[in-house]
Order: structure tokens, then C-alpha cells, then sequence
């Protein structure tokens, strides 16, 4: 049975299963969840929550775990994804930098890394081995720099050129994975190894002609049937590559699966593909749709991300995962240009983790 109460009747241990509003502008990532403190009470209050729906039923308590609020501190719980993940051991706390201290270290690895996606791809077109060692550096920087500050080297995946799109998407794509991957409690182990799989997770695209990877228009069906080798390609390449074990391959083996069972190369269901595999298609969505190619312009970040949420709906993406990922990266990402409703314009400088709505903006002069 289920009732609807005003926000002033709402008490401990009541369940919740609706608001008047959507999650993306509450602090909560799931609005089904057990009201376990007087905390959550003032969250909604503050976020404006007039009614909500909540169930009357006494198992629903047993029923309904409590739910974490946004990620921003150093107590944050693992967050269960519907791919049966297994929580992680978070690792010890670090020592945090403010987003502006840490920036220009993050620049510095981002291109870093740029550079090292680039040779190894410029090596594997040419029929040289990878130099490995050097992706693990770079990773291990990148995951120290996530670590420090989760919002700095994110931000910088706005930092794109046209003709460098293959190299920046890759690294773009391993830092929004590791960005993730903190965000839901892993430790550096597992970030590590998110990074090197999604940081050459398009290798194989170096196997593919260049007419067709620059192609300024859509594929014909049999060009795209060429296209779509670059993963097992790129699973050959890794595969041969000494010092990667199977768990580096499989963001190169499933970025173009879906939970649905509706990707490629095998068609695998939810249920038969990893975590990180999970995470890297919808990182490597992202950054595709935001991103200037030579076929079409890049979409602003908001839009992609409701698109991404309407994939989740539709079952081709993990539903959980993909509403963290919009929590990380947040509704308004850093640098987007946005309408204050003063009617003024205005440059995202941070996110709000705990209102995605909200973030901080600079006003732009006589915009």
C-alpha cells in the first residue's frame, strides 16, 4: 500500500518510493530508500520537496535499503550496480586537493597521456609492439590525480580537437571510467586497470583504413561491418601484448556490447558482461556524442546525458551505473556555458555534487 504525505509528515523509518521531483535535483542517487536520519529529512526540505509517495507495507523496510547521497567525501559507500557487482575495498583516504591546486598536474598528465595513446597507436599501425610500460605510468599518474581531486582531471575531457579525435576519445574515455570507477568506491587496484583497458580500448581502430575511420558521412552496411572489426582487432593486439592480462582486454572486447543483448561483437547480455565493460560503453558514448567528428557536431553534454538516460530506460546501458555517471560528471559539466535565470551567461567552474542543478558558475561580462 502506498501513500502520499507532505514533506512535514515524513519521519524515521519511513520508505520512500517517490518525490515530486526528479532525482537529478535532489543530493540522493535514488529516490526508493529507508529515511534512516534526520539528515536526509533537511536534504529534501532544502532541495524543495513539497509531497512524495512513501509505502505503508512493514516489509517494505526489509525490502528497501538505505540509499548514499551524492558522492562527495571520503565516506562514500560503494554503490551496487544491477550487473551484480561486487563491492569493492575502498582504499585508504587521501589527502585531498582543491580542484584549482590540483587543475594544472591534471593538465599535465592529460596531455601526457595524449601523447603516450597517440605513439601506441602510431606503433600498432605499424606493426611494433606496445610500449606498456609507459601506459602503466601514465595510469598510475592519472588514478594519483583522481585520487587528489575527483572533479580536475575530468574536466579537462572538454578539451578536444577535430583532428586528434582518436587520441583525445581515448583518453577521455579512460579518465571519465576511472572518474567512475572512484565515484563507486574503487580502490586503486581496480582504477589502474580501468584506465590501461579504456585508455586502449580503440586500438584495434589502428587495423581499420584511414578512408573509412575519416569518413565524412554514414557508413554503408558493409563499410560498417568493416568498422565494427576494430574490437576483435584490437583484441588480437592486446592479446599478444605482454603484461595484459584478460581483465586490461575486456573494455577493448565490450565498449559496443549492451545490456539488452543488442551489441557486438557477440551479443552479450548483461548478465555476461563485466563491470568495467559496462562502464567503458557508456563512458565511450559520452564522449563520441560531445565531441566534434567528421561527420557530424559535437552535442552539448546535457543533452547526451539524458540521451544516455533514455538508453538506460530503453535497456541498452546499465541503469545504475549511468545515473552515477551523470552524479560524476554532473548534469552542467565544468566549462559548459549556461542561461542563469537572471538571464545573464555564466561558465561552469565546479559541480555541485550534492545538488548536480547547482553548480558553482563565474558570470561572463556583457554576454
Amino acid at each position: 500500500m502506498k501513500k502520499q504525505i507532505r514533506i512535514e509528515e515524513l519521519t524515521l523509518g519511513m520508505v520512500i518510493d517517490k518525490l515530486d521531483r526528479s532525482w537529478l535535483s535532489t543530493p540522493f542517487f535514488c529516490h526508493k530508500m529507508t529515511i534512516t536520519s534526520a539528515k536526509q529529512i533537511a536534504q529534501l526540505k532544502a532541495c524543495g520537496v513539497q509531497t512524495l509517495t512513501v509505502r505503508m507495507e512493514a516489509e517494505a523496510i526489509r525490502e528497501e535499503a538505505p540509499t548514499p547521497s551524492a558522492p562527495s567525501t571520503s565516506e562514500d559507500t560503494p554503490v551496487e550496480s544491477t550487473s551484480k557487482l561486487t563491492d569493492p575495498i575502498p582504499s585508504p583516504t587521501p589527502t585531498y586537493v582543491p580542484f584549482e591546486e590540483e587543475l594544472p598536474a591534471a593538465k599535465q598528465v592529460y596531455q601526457a597521456a595524449k601523447t603516450i595513446v597517440q605513439n601506441a597507436m602510431q606503433d600498432v599501425r605499424l606493426g611494433r609492439a606496445l610500449n606498456v610500460d609507459a601506459v602503466q605510468t601514465v595510469i598510475t599518474d592519472m588514478t594519483e590525480s583522481v585520487f587528489r581531486n575527483p572533479d580536475a582531471l575530468p574536466s579537462l575531457s572538454r578539451l578536444k580537437r577535430f583532428d586528434e579525435y582518436t587520441f583525445y576519445h581515448s583518453v577521455n574515455t579512460a579518465l571519465l571510467a576511472m572518474s567512475l570507477g572512484r565515484s563507486l568506491g574503487f580502490d586503486r587496484p581496480m582504477i589502474h586497470l580501468a584506465g590501461v583497458g579504456t585508455l586502449l580500448h580503440d586500438i584495434g581502430k589502428m587495423k581499420v583504413p584511414l578512408e573509412l575511420l575519416n569518413k565524412p558521412g554514414r557508413f554503408e552496411p558493409h563499410e560498417m561491418e568493416i568498422v565494427k572489426q576494430h574490437v576483435l582487432r584490437g583484441v588480437e593486439v592486446l592479446s599478444s601484448t605482454t603484461g595484459l592480462g584478460d581483465t586490461y582486454i575486456q573494455p577493448a572486447l565490450e565498449h559496443h556490447e549492451r545490456v539488452n543483448g543488442d551489441g557486438y561483437p557477440h551479443r552479450r547480455a548483461h548478465q555476461d558482461i563485466s563491470q568495467v565493460g559496462l562502464i567503458t560503453a557508456i563512458v565511450d558514448i559520452y564522449d563520441a556524442m560531445t565531441s566534434d567528428r567528421v561527420y557530424h557536431k559535437g552535442k552539448p553534454a546535457h543533452e547526451v546525458l539524458q540521451l544516455l538516460y533514455r538508453l538506460s530506460l530503453e535497456g541498452h546501458l546499465d541503469p545504475t551505473l549511468v545515473q552515477r555517471f551523470i552524479q560524476v560528471v554532473g548534469v552542467y559539466p565544468v566549462g559548459s556555458v549556461v542561461e542563469l535565470n537572471t538571464g545573464e551567461t555564466g561558465i561552469v567552474k565546479r559541480i555541485n555534487h550534492n545538488a548536480p542543478l547547482a553548480p558553482v558558475v563565474l558570470f561572463v561580462k556583457g554576454a
